[in-house]
């Protein structure tokens, strides 16, 4: 959550620094690597950001944390409020060296409810908010997780957003206040946005859930050689689909297709004929005749088959980059676009502790000092940059 949100800061044009205990952020570990430290993970989630070794638990190592607070405009935490108080850095203790800072929390629970001390990961968050229940209810035979950390990027998302709305409320005025996003809320709230349905109402009028979104055939297309994404939505969607098809007449012969509101209702019919029909041409022939017609469809991509999807390159997402240490690798764009303010890598993904001393000299410390400090591993650097 916390890399994420702040990846997208230092895109925007922040100056990130990224506090990292002695052994490092543990995704730097996961994945194939060319280098220790330097896993596909964090590159993908670390880059236009600064990497400072601090040791927190060491009395100069707080202290160091507290004099980077007293100059910055915000904070961002990505662990229990717990931890940050035992350490002494709590929103009470940090708002004291500096009353404009952003405080930002990103952790498993709301503060106020009896489930705040828990820990909480994504696979635990998905299964709370409901997301495992809905593979359930749309044909799955056993509970699952999303195969991605949807819970951790959309919760880093939400952080984004409130951080600049605090930023913004700050610049009017002048004083900082404390951010919480907590992941369980965050996503109930996403999830029930589209599923709370009839419970919306009090008594509930049915038990939830929106029926296109759970149709057991809402899925990939299988067509005679593969797959598509396809959706066949709204009227004026069906009519040209029809036609293209040889079909014109079925929306008023079969009163099943009639209207959105129809379909809707015999949502697992509709999209059962659909995937019959699918089986009858070729992907290719499909995205083709779609495309002409104007229906909504897309390639089923693989990993491999989206790095090389033509729209991508038109627009230039994907790039091939050479990293200081890690040599040729491939970067994401970030894909917000702004006219008059340039969205771009600013830093490639730091070495753990690359910048720890670059940062200490910017606060004013003494070579000494900064020497004393690395010897008694109250900080740590990375080789290349100790001179």
């Amino acid at each position: 959550m916390g890399p994420y949100a702040t990846q997208y800061m230092g895109d925007f044009g922040a100056d990130v620094i990224k506090i990292e205990p002695p052994a490092g952020d543990l995704m730097r570990n996961v994945g194939p690597s060319r280098s220790p430290t330097m896993g596909p993970l964090f590159l993908n989630a670390n880059r236009s950001k600064r990497s400072v070794v601090l040791n927190l638990k060491a009395a100069e190592g707080r202290e160091l944390l507290l004099e980077l607070c007293r100059g910055a405009d915000v904070m961002v935490y990505n662990v229990r409020p717990a931890a940050m108080k035992r350490l002494g850095l709590s929103w009470e203790d940090v708002r004291t060296v500096n009353p404009r800072l952003i405080y930002a929390g990103l952790y498993g629970y709301g503060q106020q409810g009896r489930y705040a001390a828990r820990p909480a990961y994504d696979d635990l968050i998905q299964g709370g908010a409901t997301l495992s229940h809905l593979f359930m209810l749309s044909g799955s035979e056993e509970p699952r997780y999303v195969p991605t950390a949807i819970a951790d990027r959309v919760v880093g998302l939400a952080a984004l957003s409130g951080i600049l709305a605090a930023i913004i409320e700050r610049n009017r005025s002048g004083v900082g206040q404390r951010v919480d996003v907590p992941m369980f809320e965050t996503m109930v709230s996403f999830i029930l946005s589209d599923h709370l349905g009839g419970l919306t109402f009090d008594p509930p009028l049915d038990h939830g859930g929106y029926a296109r979104q759970l149709a057991r055939d809402r899925r990939p297309l299988p067509t005679a050689d593969g797959h598509v994404c396809a959706l066949v939505y709204t009227d004026d969607h069906w009519r040209r689909f029809l036609k293209a098809i040889g079909q014109d007449d079925l929306m008023d012969a079969d009163s099943r297709f009639a209207s959105f509101d129809a379909r809707i209702r015999n949502v697992s019919f509709v999209y059962g004929w659909l995937a019959d029909i699918f089986k009858t041409r070729t992907s290719g022939e499909w995205i083709d005749l779609l495309d002409e017609a104007d229906v909504p469809v897309m390639e089923m991509h693989t990993f491999e088959t989206v790095l090389r999807d033509p729209h991508l390159a038109d627009v230039g997402f994907f790039n091939t980059v050479d990293h200081p240490t890690e040599g040729r690798t491939i970067a994401m764009a970030n894909p917000v676009q702004m006219s008059a303010t340039p969205v771009e890598i600013t830093r490639f993904a730091p070495m753990l502790g690359e910048h720890t001393v670059e940062v200490l000299r910017e606060l004013g410390v003494p070579p000494d000092r900064i020497s004393s400090l690395l010897d008694r591993g109250v900080v740590a650097a990375a080789t290349a940059t100790l001179d």
